[in-house]
């Protein structure tokens, strides 16, 4: 108990609205991720660290907090690694009474990306309502029902089995991509409406993120000359507490592309032969590409965010290509990975190379497939 007798009494708070994510593995270590929602200023701690900082309450003394740490690891804190703690919260305004709390300095406020230092004639991004998480909100309301009850089965099962009729007459749709892309006015047409389809694809990130408890940060527009595209952060979702929520929320967007579709599919499943018929082949064809390149599982699409989330990891590439790097030279480092960083790193670059070698030889055949239409 001397160890910390200097400090035992003290009954430190952490802000309430400090965020925390579920244990994550990065390289061979697992962590959280802490973010102060102020600011937007994010780090890692490590589980110990985790199991200290949900226990500032404000209630519990160190005394009390260091006699459950001994029991959960096997030894006490001495008063230095409580110093070092405190100093840390307290320097990053994470405590009650320090930046960030009333009575306590503002923190610096976090670079938006419609700032106008960011903007120039050829990038930039400007917001298009001023409380953006109020706008998801509204959106819910109307549209939240998807997320509830038996719909998110019933209309997952809509769109896959709009895209298995697809596939089966896959060669109709790449003869209607073809007409649209040999038309300029069709093409506009199709362009226009995909870029519609995009912004629900953004929209729809929001709604699920303010479905789960999540927090909508902006909504605007970004534009990188000759593209112009909306935007939706949801900055916190690697924070929800559940994982099949996390992973519903990066998956919504792709989702939202294919049920945009639907009607299209329907008046194309309706419409006799002729050029309507084609032009609505050619955007199904289109849309679904869009949708499911959404879903490819490499950085920086929401396939790579989904799959991070499944494996319970963060920054899932670049662990996997280091860790593969080492044990392919038979690196000692190696060994020192968890069973369960090795499996999820190697399963992960396994994925990635087939997938890299699909999408090859899928590009290469719709390239051949398209010009010899």
């Amino acid at each position: 108990m001397g160890a910390v007798s200097a400090l035992a009494g003290l009954r430190p708070r952490l802000r309430p609205d400090v965020l925390i994510s579920e244990p994550l593995l990065h390289g061979p270590k697992t962590v959280h991720l802490v973010k102060d929602p102020v600011s937007g200023r994010s780090f890692e701690v490590g589980p110990r660290e985790r199991f200290l900082m949900a226990r500032l309450d404000g209630d519990a003394t160190l005394g009390e907090i260091g006699t459950a740490y001994a029991g959960a690891f096997g030894r006490r804190l001495a008063d230095g690694n409580w110093r070092q703690l405190l100093a840390l919260l307290g320097s990053r305004g994470l405590l009650t009474g320090g930046p960030g709390e009333p009575g306590g300095a503002a923190p610096a406020a976090p670079e938006k990306p419609g700032g106008a230092a960011r903007n120039g004639p050829l990038h930039g991004s400007v917001r298009l309502v001023a409380d953006a998480h109020a706008t998801a909100g509204r959106l819910h309301r109307r549209a939240g029902f998807a997320l509830r009850g038996p719909w998110p089965v019933l209309l997952l099962a809509l769109v896959a089995g709009m895209e298995a009729v697809l596939l089966w007459h896959l060669g109709p749709l790449l003869d209607g991509a073809a007409r649209v892309f040999g038309n300029p006015v069709l093409l506009v047409g199709v362009a226009t409406l995909l870029w519609f389809s995009t912004a629900l694809h953004e929209l729809a990130h929001g709604v699920a993120a303010r479905h789960y408890g999540g927090r909508v940060g902006e909504i605007g527009l970004r534009w990188r000359l000759p593209v112009i595209m909306m935007y939706c952060t949801v900055d916190d979702y690697p924070y929800l507490s559940v994982r099949r929520h996390r992973i519903a929320v990066a998956g919504a967007g792709a989702v939202a592309n294919l049920l945009f579709l639907l009607p299209f599919f329907a008046w194309w499943l309706a419409a006799p032969a002729g050029a309507t018929r084609e032009a609505l082949a050619g955007l199904l064809f289109l849309g679904s590409l869009q949708a499911l390149a959404m879903l490819v599982p490499l950085p920086p699409l929401d396939g790579y965010t989904i799959v991070s989330q499944a494996f319970g990891a963060t920054r899932l590439a670049e662990s996997s290509r280091r860790y593969l790097a080492l044990a392919l030279r038979r690196s000692p480092e190696a060994a020192r990975y968890p069973r369960r960083a090795r499996l999820a790193y190697t399963a992960y670059g396994a994925c990635a190379v087939v997938v890299c070698c699909l999408l090859l030889a899928a590009l290469v055949l719709l390239v051949h497939a398209l010009l010899t239409r």
